[in-house]
């Protein structure tokens, strides 16, 4: 019987503007794939980014382009043979799991034969603004365990920072940079930031210029975002970085996600599972491929000023294990 494949744009608004060092928003714009097979049907979620060249046509034109191959061959191996790493074939790889799982009367984790998972705290993250700012959404956010803080490079770097650890000095920090640092500002901040509560930097410079991180010292970890994408890019990154940033709309799917993380970690790298700004939907499988992670970011529901339908639950900065009627 052949699949039947459903394509949905979706726009929701998020609560506040967002900002990082390449620009801001103010919705989250998604593209949600559903593949039915007889009474079953499979949902995935993906964010087309600008960063990597995607756009929601040019997302939507990668999945149209494979509904052939699905009909012949809808499995997630094939899936990765005529869809390259990327969002187009995150929403898809999701929503084969979701269907395969449905088909079967199981849980997704059963299917891959993995530990079931367990609740997860996840990092908050504040968007750039002026020191103040931020420092006030910091106290307001005080009682969250992790904040992850998004950096401009435009000098304020370190007031940003020394005023979100005075206002929550008990809440470890996480620092993103989005690739807007020279080598200049990260060997300035790096042990200054070290005192401030910061245990990652993530992403410091240009993907393209990081070879420098190889050649001078680290203070706290430093993560490749922007730099890792699949398994492809992993031996690119040793001694530039301790750990890694895995998130499905680069890896193409939680099935590459998942061979990833472990083929990171036999390399000795620590491993965070992030996100791009979406529903519950799109982090019920980081969820799982988060399990073991050093640090979790999945807070992109926290962000939105709604969230779908029995979405995941939050309680606090605790993620509670998805229900098998949103995901998996």
């Amino acid at each position: 019987m052949a699949i039947r494949l459903n394509i949905t744009r979706e726009s929701w608004p998020l609560e506040s503007e967002f900002r990082i060092s390449r620009g801001s928003r103010k919705v989250s714009e998604v593209i949600t794939v559903s593949i039915s097979e007889e009474k079953f049907t499979g949902r995935g979620e993906c964010f087309p980014y600008a960063r990597y060249n995607e756009t929601l046509d040019s997302v939507e034109k990668q999945i149209f382009s494979i509904i052939p191959e699905l009909n012949e061959k809808p499995c997630r191996e094939y899936l990765r043979k005529v869809l390259p790493p990327g969002a187009a074939r995150n929403a898809v790889d999701c929503a084969l799991w979701d269907l395969e799982a449905k088909k079967a009367n199981c849980r997704m984790w059963e299917l891959a034969d993995l530990s079931a998972p367990e609740p997860l705290t996840t990092v908050y993250t504040l968007g750039v603004d002026e020191p103040e700012k931020m420092g006030e959404l910091a106290f307001e956010n005080s009682n969250r365990p992790i904040l992850k803080l998004k950096m401009t490079g435009d000098g304020l770097d370190f007031d940003r920072v020394e005023r979100i650890h005075k206002n929550a000095p008990n809440t470890k920090l996480v620092v993103d940079a989005n690739e807007g640092w020279t080598i200049e500002q990260y060997v300035e901040y790096a042990p200054r930031f070290k005192e401030l509560g910061v245990i990652m930097i993530e992403q410091p410079l240009p993907a393209d210029q990081d070879s420098q991180l190889a050649s001078i010292p680290h203070p706290i970890a430093v993560c490749a975002d922007e730099s890792c994408h699949d398994t492809s890019t992993l031996k690119g990154l040793v001694g530039k970085y301790e750990m890694i940033n895995i998130k499905l709309d680069k890896t193409g799917g939680l099935t590459e996600a998942l061979e990833l993380k472990e083929a990171a970690s036999n390399l000795g790298f620590q491993i965070m599972v992030g996100c791009m700004i979406g529903t519950s939907l799109a982090m019920a499988p980081g969820l799982v491929a988060g399990q073991g992670a050093s640090v979790v970011d999945l807070d992109g529901p926290l962000l939105l000023k709604d969230d779908r339908e029995h979405c995941l639950e939050f309680i606090g900065s605790t993620i509670n294990v998805p229900s098998s009627l949103l995901w998996g």
